[in-house]
């Protein structure tokens, strides 16, 4: 195991295109963080960095506190999992797992000790003798995590290995890394555009944003504290809502306009730098349906799913010029239909408010 330090790395491409900016990011000894984002943001990018698949076009790269940058991959004592596999057709799964050993030239004994410890950590002493192609998915993607493990690597790099999984499996497999992690405590950088994944798997995550980090954080700490409102509108399904409002506090109340309505809450302090004009986020579980007589907003339901232990009601606000959107997460199966009017309440505790700049304000 060992920990990996990225200090002001940058990746651009020949054609000048900056694919990695001003990348300063931390991997502790043993944990597992997850790089998150959209496509085209940069994330595999910084994993192949770390493998060395990618030059590093600026800063330092360590891998255990040695500069990696020249570092050949063979060098470097990492192992990759990716999307698509990779494995050997012709060869055994036994055959798969024992590649990586003969390539550095282990045999005998010692080669079948590594092979039966990893097949015994992922369940895989009944498959030995079978072939990829006799495999379900999630036991393919289990020879593969094997073939990473089995040569004990210093980091472990998984690119988006869940993909080609469908549903369900994708549960079962993300369940046994976090699992496998928890045991052997190897250091694992993984990469995916999969919120659930993220904040199911990650100690820590840090998302990333066209070739940017925006925050790097333990996933309670990203969902319930967002930097910006990229943060804020990335990291959440169904993602926060961002609405532009006008606030100011009056009375010991704080006054949202919130397009041509206005609602008065009892709430925690405000914001010191917050403007008069400002985006307001409110995540779907703090919105609420009211009774009359509870400070609320008028809304109108134009789509509803039902989700069997929740209910999920896509409203419009009306706004003058052009009508706001909302997303409520309601307890239940409600019995909404589109085109009813109905009053929808503010949590005033769980309220956050973003600078022009989209910067979060404490």
């Amino acid at each position: 195991m060992a920990r990996v330090d990225l200090e002001h790395v940058e990746k651009v491409y020949p054609n000048g295109t900056r694919a990695v900016v001003d990348c300063t990011l931390h991997v502790d000894d043993g944990e597992l963080l997850v790089l998150v984002g959209p496509s085209g943001c940069g994330k595999s990018t910084v994993l192949r960095m770390v493998a060395g698949l990618e030059d590093v076009s600026a800063g330092t790269l360590r891998i255990g506190g040695e500069v990696v940058n020249d570092v050949s991959p063979q060098g470097r004592n990492v192992a990759m999992v990716f999307q698509d596999y990779a494995l050997y057709p012709q060869m055994t799964v036994r055959r798969n797992l024992e590649f990586p050993l003969r390539m550095r030239g282990l045999r005998g004994a010692d080669l079948a000790k590594q092979v039966e410890r990893v097949a015994g950590l992922l369940d895989l002493r009944t498959l030995l003798d079978r072939h990829p192609r006799q495999l379900s998915g999630g036991q393919r993607q289990r020879v593969a995590m094997g073939r990473a493990l089995v040569r004990e690597p210093a980091v472990s790099l998984f690119d988006e290995p869940l993909s080609n999984l469908d549903a369900k499996l994708r549960v079962q497999v993300r369940a046994e890394i976090a699992e496998l992690q928890e045991r052997i405590k190897t250091t694992m950088l993984y990469v995916t555009h999969d919120q659930t994944e993220a904040m199911t798997l990650g100690h820590r995550v840090a998302v990333m944003d066209r070739g940017r980090l925006q925050q790097v954080a333990p996933p309670r700490e990203l969902y319930d504290a967002p930097v910006n409102t990229f943060v804020a509108g990335f990291m959440g399904i169904p993602p926060m809502n961002l609405l532009p409002a006008r606030v100011r506090a009056a009375d010991g109340m704080l006054e949202v306009d919130l397009g041509t309505q206005r609602v008065r809450l009892a709430t925690p302090a405000l914001p010191g730098d917050v403007a008069a004009t400002a985006t307001l986020g409110v995540r779907p579980e703090h919105l609420r349906l009211a009774d009359a007589g509870v400070p609320a907003l008028a809304a109108t339901v134009e789509h509803v799913e039902w989700l069997g232990h929740e209910t999920l009601a896509y409203l419009r606000l009306p706004a003058g010029g052009g009508d706001l959107r909302v997303i409520a997460r309601l307890p239940g199966m409600l019995q909404l239909e589109a085109g009813r009017d109905v009053r929808v309440a503010l949590d005033p505790s769980m309220l956050h408010f973003f600078n022009a700049d989209g910067v979060a304000l404490r």
